[in-house]
């Protein structure tokens, strides 16, 4: 287990519980941490009130329309915690990707009645296979897999509209981009 030794680091590890507490403009039940939308905190100096924060943020998607209120959100949040200079920065590459999704943020899509992504595939054998094959979505209200796409677009662009066959729910998957 890692110690934290300076001050610089306890500043750090309590700017990433302040952004847990922000949840995703559209979708509630899930912060921004837990999506996997920020990758990094940054922190220059040990005295919060002189420090310097860079919070590294990537979209789930390219083009994604809620950044902007995230990117919003975080400096809001950080400047109510005494932090004065706050920088909110945009990295496109790597590309998010579900694995960034935690645990607990997939769980709270489920109760929602979101179909949590798939987990990413990374291994470049395996993608012609995975392009021509639907992924198989279960049921976030049963559990049943038989379930079927109605539409490529859902309430928001990042979601896909299915529908379970089982109990006949419509219900909303968070598509792998």
């Amino acid at each position: 287990m890692n110690q934290i030794t300076t001050r610089a680091e306890v500043l750090q590890a309590q700017i990433w519980a302040w952004l847990e507490a922000i949840p995703d403009p559209e979708i509630p039940v899930i912060s921004v941490v837990d999506l996997g939308i920020v990758r990094a905190v940054e922190v220059s100096d040990e005295d919060a009130a002189a420090a310097r924060c860079t919070v590294v943020i990537t979209p789930t998607y390219s083009g994604c329309p809620a950044m902007g209120v995230i990117a919003q959100d975080i400096g809001v949040a950080l400047k109510q915690h005494g932090l004065v200079q706050v920088t909110i920065r945009t990295q496109l590459a790597p590309a998010w990707n579900t694995d960034w999704m935690s645990e607990k943020g997939r769980r709270n899509l489920k109760q929602y009645g979101i179909a949590p992504p798939a987990q990413q595939v990374i291994d470049i054998s395996s993608i012609h296979l995975k392009r021509h094959a639907a992924p198989q979505v279960p049921c976030p209200r049963c559990g049943s897999m038989h379930t079927v796409c109605v539409s490529q677009f859902g309430s928001t662009s990042c979601k896909a509209l299915y529908q379970c066959k089982d109990c006949r729910e419509p219900f909303d998957y968070f598509k792998a981009h």
